[in-house]
């Protein structure tokens, strides 16, 4: 074969050129998915692969793990930049990519030298003419760069696929333990490598039991790469539903003392009842001695007493009436004005706990979200089966929307119970075919609740 041909030395440049390029756009596929600004990820594919090409125009030879670190390092730092968030999470996109392009190419290399080796040793090949040779090289060129990118892009879709809390934070603890799969093949990568390489220089070529085995060992890697990131994910989701199932728990004993409230209230109804004819009875005694305006201030008092038993708001259910009540005493404590047209679906299938957990959540991200001097308020309505809770708060700031879910993304940790609220109300909307549709605009942000019921006979 003649090695300073035109289409050889053609082939070899534009390998070298698109290898990195290629490359680049793999890494991109890898962290789009994990980026808040998804047009970003362009950036970061392009800082790689031109970094990679800075350093072969340079002829600057590291080596070739080095080069490759200095080109993710500088995508690392633009993730980190255009994302300033979840570092450890960025640094372990970082750290797999480095693992899995090494553990591709080691496949690659393995699987094109032999195809090369049998091509080159074919009755035909060893009579054909020089051009032919480097056409050979060429095609083969092309078939290396096609196994390289399709084997590191399938190891990537593994990857994403079994990683499903993409936005969930990551801790320095679950870091290391992630990074360990991946320096575990690294280092049996370059070991592997180096006695490959002495036995092609010794022997002029590797034996093939020798490559099988490195074969084998380069698929484990990457399966214990996937296996361990599948298998932190599957701890991430026990936390969930442990978070979920604690704050189910805490929402189920709010019920329970807001059923001991409304006995309380039935108690102090029956009780009011009981001395009403007492009440009657002076206000008669009072307007028949005519002492009108006594009569009035008793009026006044007994209605004060009475609203301060019942409570103003009337929305058909006991249990409502109590929640809502006491978040516009909340509402009051924070000087925030606190408008109600709620009412309860009576005579549907719709249970009133199951609204509760919509009534109880929704308003506290309402009030927690709403600043002093301005406005909550709910109402309820209802078109044909479709029964629609809306709750609209004053919002001056900007949403982070969670990717995942379609929510937006809270500040708070997950550990004190928060950030599961708007997860819970659709949870609930859910069982009654329902969802629920977010809105900001002209400063209001609005929760829309959609349940579909079915009236009861």
């Amino acid at each position: 074969m003649v090695e300073n041909g035109l289409l050889f030395n053609l082939a070899a440049g534009l390998l070298s050129l698109a290898e990195p390029i290629l490359q680049g756009y793999c890494l991109g596929r890898l962290v789009k998915p994990f980026m808040e600004r998804k047009e970003k990820v362009h950036l970061v594919w392009a800082v790689y692969s031109l970094t990679m090409l800075v350093l072969i125009a340079m002829n600057f030879y590291l080596g070739a793990s080095s080069s490759v670190m200095i080109g993710i390092s500088a995508a690392f730092l633009v993730m980190c930049r255009t994302d300033q968030r979840n570092y450890e999470q960025k640094l372990f996109l970082a750290a797999s990519f480095f693992s899995l392009c090494w553990l591709a190419y080691a496949i690659t290399e393995i699987l094109y030298d032999n195809l090369y080796s049998y091509a080159t040793h074919t009755d035909f090949m060893e009579n054909s003419p020089d051009y032919l040779w480097e056409a050979l090289f060429a095609a083969m060129c092309v078939v290396y760069l096609v196994l390289e990118v399709s084997i590191l892009l399938a190891s990537i879709w593994c990857v994403k696929k079994v990683y499903t809390y993409k936005s969930a934070n990551m801790t320095k603890k679950e870091l290391c333990s992630l990074l360990a799969p991946l320096f575990t093949g690294a280092v049996g990568f370059e070991i592997i490598q180096y006695y490959r390489s002495f036995y092609i220089l010794e022997n002029g070529k590797s034996t093939g039991t020798y490559d099988m085995w490195a074969l084998v060992y380069y698929a484990v890697s990457i399966a214990v790469v996937v296996v361990v990131v599948g298998l932190y994910q599957s701890i991430k989701a026990n936390q969930e539903e442990i978070l979920q199932n604690e704050l189910l728990a805490a929402q189920v004993d709010s019920i329970r003392h807001h059923i001991g409230q409304v006995e309380g209230l039935y108690q102090n109804i029956r009780g009011i009842r009981h001395d009403m004819a007492n009440h009657i009875m002076t206000l008669e005694r009072l307007y028949a001695s005519e002492q009108t305006e006594a009569a009035r201030a008793y009026t006044a008092e007994l209605k004060a007493a009475l609203a301060e038993v019942v409570g103003e708001i009337k929305s058909g259910n006991p249990v409502t009436d109590v929640i809502l009540q006491e978040w516009k005493g909340e509402a009051e404590k924070r000087e925030i004005l606190f408008s109600c047209d709620f009412y309860y679906p009576a005579g549907s299938d719709i249970n009133v706990f199951d609204l509760s957990v919509i009534l109880n959540n929704a308003l506290q991200n309402a009030m927690e979200h709403t600043e002093k001097n301005a406005s909550v308020s709910i109402r309820s309505y209802h078109r044909n089966n479709a029964y629609m809770i809306e709750i609209t708060n004053s919002f001056a700031g900007n949403l982070q929307w969670d990717c995942e879910n379609g929510l937006p993304a809270t500040s708070k940790t997950s550990v004190e119970g928060h950030g599961y609220g708007l997860s819970n109300i659709r949870r609930v909307a859910g069982k009654y075919a329902g969802d629920l549709v977010i809105d900001v605009r002209d400063g209001k942000f609005c929760l829309s609740v959609m349940l579909m019921m079915d009236m009861k006979l």
